[in-house]
């Protein structure tokens, strides 16, 4: 038992900020089928397409209106995710081509779910407003934690250079996922143009990173899984669009920050 509690925490990812319900209840369930996979050799880009099949499925049970199914699909689906990049550092396997399939697999579902939230409804457009909003979501909180990392001397690069099959999947990342990740990265440097060392690092704080943390996707299919289960699908694009605004709301904190803090 020790053993496997140690492989188990050296297979975890170190984070800045804490996504809650990922960590109480999406990794423990995890674990199991992280040590199985690793017997059975089965490589982490193969768990990343299972995942994305579970959540092609849900997709399309919730278009056809089975919304029990589809939200339980869906909490496989995050299983899936959590376990994927568990097993690649439990076995030594992290890889470029993991990253760039992870997150294009991510995208690909969150479009279609979004599609068959749309189709269910009959609200395509508030939906498709929801998907845009949820990857400005995704990506804000990819990149404050980067940029948090980065401002303490951490200048590890999350998405680095590929080659092989990898490159194809880089171009698609530059593509959707750079220009908002300039497009942040752009907002702040702008901001701390004239800024200390110390008004930069209160501007890059610790509470905005562990509250956009728990923005993630996990958190985001669980949501979206209890809105189903509820009955009431359409709730969930008032979710993400909330997100949002709190995404707005720790901006503007940060800007407080950024004016109050002595030089």
């Amino acid at each position: 038992m020790p053993q496997t509690a140690g492989r188990l925490r050296r297979s975890r990812k170190p984070r800045q900020g804490t996504e809650l319900l990922c960590e109480v209840v999406f990794r423990p369930l995890a674990h199991p089928l992280v040590l199985v996979l690793a017997r059975l050799r089965i490589r982490p880009p193969a768990v990343v397409c299972a995942a994305t099949a579970v959540g092609l499925f849900a997709a399309l049970e919730l278009a056809r209106g089975h919304l029990v199914l589809a939200a339980v699909c869906l909490q496989g689906k995050t299983v899936l995710d959590n376990a994927d990049g568990q097993l690649a550092r439990l076995t030594g396997r992290v890889s470029v081509l993991g990253r760039y399939l992870d997150s294009e697999s991510d995208l690909l579902v969150d479009a279609a779910l979004l599609a068959a939230l749309g189709s269910l409804t009959g609200e395509p457009l508030l939906a498709a407003l929801a998907f845009v909003c949820l990857t400005l979501v995704l990506s804000a909180n990819f990149t404050v934690e980067r940029l948090y990392r980065r401002e303490r001397g951490d200048l590890t690069e999350p998405m680095p250079p590929a080659r092989g099959v990898a490159r194809v999947l880089e171009r698609v990342y530059r593509v959707v996922y750079a220009p908002l990740d300039r497009m942040m990265e752009g907002f702040v440097e702008r901001r701390l143009r004239r800024a200390d060392p110390a008004r930069r690092l209160a501007y890059h704080d610790a509470w905005t990173v562990g509250v956009v943390a728990n923005f993630g996707l996990s958190t985001q299919l669980g949501a979206l899984g209890l809105c189903l289960v509820l009955g009431r699908p359409a709730a969930y694009v008032w979710v993400v669009l909330a997100c949002g605004l709190a995404l707005v709301a720790c901006t503007l904190r940060r800007e407080l920050l950024l004016a109050t803090r002595p030089s």
